[in-house]
This record gives C-alpha cells, sequence and structure tokens, in this order.
C-alpha cells in the first residue's frame, strides 16, 4: 500500500460557498474513510486556503475518484488540486 497527500487550493470565499455542497462532500470522504482510503483530511486554518487529504491505496486511482466525484471540485470551490505520493518512514 502506498500514501497519497491530496492538497486542495480553495477559492477565497471557500467557506461562505461550501454549505450547499458539505454535505455530499462529507458522504464522499466517510465512504472513503469506511474503506480505509481515506485515513484524514482538513481544510488548514488561518487562512483556510487550502485543504488536505490522506490517502492509502496501492495507486492513485482512489484519490483520482474521489476528486472526480468531489462536489467542491465540481462547484468550483477547489480552484486546482494536486496528488503527490507520499513517502511515509514512520508509522
Amino acid at each position: 500500500m502506498n500514501y497519497y497527500l491530496l492538497f486542495y487550493h480553495l477559492v477565497e470565499d471557500y467557506v461562505s460557498r461550501r454549505a450547499p455542497y458539505r454535505e455530499k462532500h462529507m458522504q464522499l470522504a466517510r465512504e472513503a474513510f469506511s474503506r480505509g482510503e481515506l485515513i484524514l483530511g482538513g481544510a488548514l486554518a488561518d487562512p483556510p486556503d487550502m485543504a488536505v487529504l490522506v490517502f492509502r491505496s496501492v495507486n492513485r486511482d482512489a484519490v483520482e475518484q474521489f476528486v472526480q466525484k468531489d462536489p467542491y471540485v465540481d462547484n468550483g470551490l477547489v480552484s486546482r488540486y494536486e496528488i503527490r505520493p507520499w513517502t511515509v518512514v514512520i508509522q
């Protein structure tokens, strides 16, 4: 199994715009978590301009599928995203 970091670069008014999409986004996250793919995730604070999600899977497909289904991405709350393999040396 490999680790991947998903970085979401959020739009400036993300906090005020997320309410209509939050439950669907959280459901998607809960489903990925229950499958063991999503380990943890959340938005950075002060300022809330990025979010970081940690995935564990055989390859990056699970992360790509998450992004493709995420209403935050579909509705323009994420200006861009990055998926980076993460070499974990201590766990």
